[in-house]
């Protein structure tokens, strides 16, 4: 039997990879993308690393998407606004059901600091993108999912307050938004090792944007 320099033989079959389709290549495309974006941020990231990362040529990528741009929002932008999306309707809704109390107030808090802490990547990625070039996100209004829970919020705030609240309940519920995104993102700027436990953090949050809050009225009771 014939045999090659490297001691195969010469009539052996090199098996051969299975070819990707469409979808998949699509699909391992915006996970290359997510995790290029979210490591090297937005102005980081390049098209040739994506392509290396989802073993795929860059006119494979060019051929789903239009630009870098169109592949940020795709693998960044749109899922995180879907995220948003299932967390309001989920869980704000909670918050109109008969039962709002101040425990409830903490607890969905807790929820979305939970939310946020497992998109956390994501957030970072939107935020320097939005910062150092917004044109890869445009404007952030378009993120639905967060405008409904910023809409639903003034709602349930705004029957709780009446029209004379201190504070703007559309204000104040963005505001309250704003702190709980802020001691995540900069946590370990924020909370040197030592100074306190996960769970005591979690909580100061909480009760952080809870008091805060109830500037306009105590949390869980209504206006007849």
């Amino acid at each position: 039997m014939v045999q090659g320099s490297s001691g195969q033989e010469s009539g052996a079959k090199v098996p051969r990879r299975r070819r990707r389709s469409s979808e998949e290549v699509a699909d391992r495309i915006l996970e290359a993308a997510a995790e290029e974006f979210e490591q090297s941020g937005y102005t980081g990231a390049t098209t040739a690393a994506i392509a290396r990362r989802a073993e795929v040529t860059e006119a494979q990528i060019f051929r789903f998407h239009a630009s870098k741009q169109d592949l940020f929002r795709a693998a960044i932008f749109t899922p995180l606004n879907r995220h948003f999306a299932d967390f309001q309707a989920r869980s704000v809704a909670d918050l109109g059901s008969g039962r709002e109390s101040k425990e409830l107030a903490r607890e969905y808090i807790r929820e979305l600091q939970d939310f946020m802490a497992r998109h956390s990547r994501m957030f970072m990625s939107l935020i320097v993108a939005t910062a150092y070039s917004p044109d890869a996100t445009g404007a952030i209004s378009e993120l639905d999912g967060l405008q409904a829970y910023f809409e639903k919020g003034k709602a349930l705030m705004s029957a709780r307050v009446g029209a004379e609240a201190p504070v703007s309940p559309e204000l104040m519920v963005r505001v309250s938004f704003a702190a709980v995104l802020a001691n995540l993102m900069f946590r370990d700027w924020l909370f040197p090792p030592g100074l306190a436990s996960d769970e005591e953090i979690r909580d100061a949050i909480a009760t952080f944007v809870i008091e805060g809050i109830e500037a306009n009225g105590p949390v869980g009771e209504g206006r007849g």
